[in-house]
């Protein structure tokens, strides 16, 4: 009897009208006063004089293929909780927005209907097309300025396939697998499980990889990397298995803990070129043993707009050779707030300590390779520690809803949404590294830069970023990225 009662309970809303047929996207919520209005007039109408209610049923409708199970791990309430007529809104909302981060669904809504005292809680989901076979054809660098800056740009291509199965058998597991081949050759596999169990609290994930290339980066020479190039073999062969488990209170609050071990061997020419990259080995094997924490507590996971975010982790790297053991702490502190009439601020800090009596130059990485102080694309810093800090207004220019594809009834990719947003930043970063017999002037001083951009918010969480950016040596330059900045 459960699937009729799901379905007399969605007729009811939507004929009531307070449910659209296409649930929106959480991408941009309205404000609180225009979201908590009309349910609390309903809830005043339908139960008047409780000032508590009683969640009498909880039901799911859309979720085809993710069990109903996973969903219920995000709520904070069950069948027989009590809840504060003041707080249902808000309750309501802060567990639509857990659902709508799981990025399994287009758009999540949720409404509540009460009857002496006693309410039903009604999810309705738009599931997303969980199977992605994506084709390779990507540049063998860091970014598209690093690209351009190559002789050999024409040659240092990637091509292959990428094939990724979200929400595998309605679980919200995840498969990835990667055949890559070109100018970097890379052979993947990882499965992930957010959490088994009936609260879905305990994961693992397992995943093996195995890289090649005809090239490699060996140095830093004047703040940018020095690159050495075999025609016949592989300067640069990695091989790594990793383990790990997850422990996953909601999809907001999660701790990690991985354990990979990894082999890497490079050629007699890169050590001869740069004794210090394997601190003079042409061959290592180590293990890392990493734990995580996240608290991601923002109102979308793709393009914030409210909220706050938190990540902590420590990395301890155990050699098997006589080389000495490393310790890496990072953290990452955001926030996120509407300012009212359209404008957004968003400021972010993070920062990097890395311990150890040797470190190779192949583990001495800051700046410019995953962190970037914006304008600075074409150059890396080296050094054990960094600080950087980024921060911006954003206005929202457009928002044109969800764009219908003719000729496209599958309503998993039939709709577009189009988001654009106007955005004004400065970024602020620090490397703290030994000074370098190789004419590199970045490390211990600081980078600034500033710029302007248009963000376009679109398909399955995709964020298409045009920036100009000015940095603090007077360099500037057009970037197109293809992540949300901060």
């Amino acid at each position: 009897m459960q699937t009729p009662v799901r379905v007399l309970a969605y007729l009811l809303v939507v004929l009531l009208g307070w449910l659209p047929a296409a649930p929106a996207s959480a991408a941009t919520p309205p404000p609180d006063s225009v979201r908590r209005a009309p349910l609390d007039s309903l809830l005043q109408v339908q139960c008047p004089g409780y000032s508590v209610l009683r969640v009498a049923t909880i039901l799911f409708v859309g979720n085809e293929v993710t069990k109903e199970r996973i969903l219920r791990a995000e709520l904070d309430f069950r069948e027989g909780d009590t809840i504060t007529a003041a707080k249902l809104t808000r309750r309501l909302e802060t567990n639509r927005l857990r659902m709508f981060n799981l990025q399994l669904f287009h758009g999540v809504l949720a409404q509540a209907v009460c009857r002496n005292g006693e309410i039903t809680v009604l999810f309705s989901v738009q599931e997303r097309w969980y199977t992605f076979p994506i084709p390779i054809l990507s540049l063998a660098d860091r970014n598209f300025r690093s690209w351009l800056d190559r002789p050999d740009r024409w040659r240092r291509v990637d091509y292959g396939l990428h094939l990724e199965r979200k929400n595998f058998r309605g679980r919200n597991e995840e498969i990835r697998g990667n055949l890559q081949l070109g100018f970097n050759r890379k052979y993947e596999l990882f499965y992930d499980t957010p959490g088994y169990g009936k609260l879905r609290r305990l994961g693992f994930g397992v995943g093996a990889s195995y890289y090649r290339s005809h090239s490699l980066d060996y140095a830093t020479v004047n703040d940018r990397l020095a690159n050495f190039r075999d025609e016949v073999g592989f300067p640069i062969q990695r091989q790594y298995l990793t383990a790990g488990l997850r422990w996953r209170y909601t999809v907001q609050r999660r701790t990690l803990l991985d354990i990979s071990y990894h082999r890497e061997a490079v050629s007699d020419s890169v050590v001869r070129r740069n004794p210090d990259y394997f601190l003079g080995a042409t061959r290592r094997e180590y293990v890392d043993i990493a734990l995580t924490t996240v608290f991601n507590h923002r109102n979308t996971f793709a393009y914030p707009l409210t909220g706050h975010y938190l990540r902590a982790s420590a990395v301890q790297r155990i050699f098997t050779c006589s080389a000495p053991p490393i310790t890496t702490l990072q953290a990452q502190i955001a926030k996120y707030m509407a300012l009212g009439h359209n404008f957004y601020y968003s400021a972010t800090l993070l920062g990097q300590v890395r311990v150890g009596r040797r470190i190779a130059y192949a583990d001495n990485r800051a700046l410019g390779y995953t962190e970037l102080v914006r304008g600075y694309d074409q150059y890396v810093v080296d050094g054990r520690h960094y600080g950087l800090f980024q921060q911006g207004v954003s206005y929202r220019l457009l928002d044109a809803g969800r764009l219908k594809l003719r000729g496209i009834h599958n309503p998993k990719v039939n709709s577009i949404p189009l988001i654009l947003y106007l955005n004004t930043f400065t970024d602020a970063g620090y490397v703290a590294g030994r000074n370098s017999a190789y004419g590199n002037s970045l490390p211990n001083r600081l980078q600034a830069a500033a710029g302007i951009g248009l963000h376009l918010v679109t398909y399955y969480d995709r964020v298409i970023t045009l920036e100009y950016t000015r940095n603090a040596v007077g360099q500037g330059g057009f970037f197109l990225r293809t992540e949300f900045p901060i």
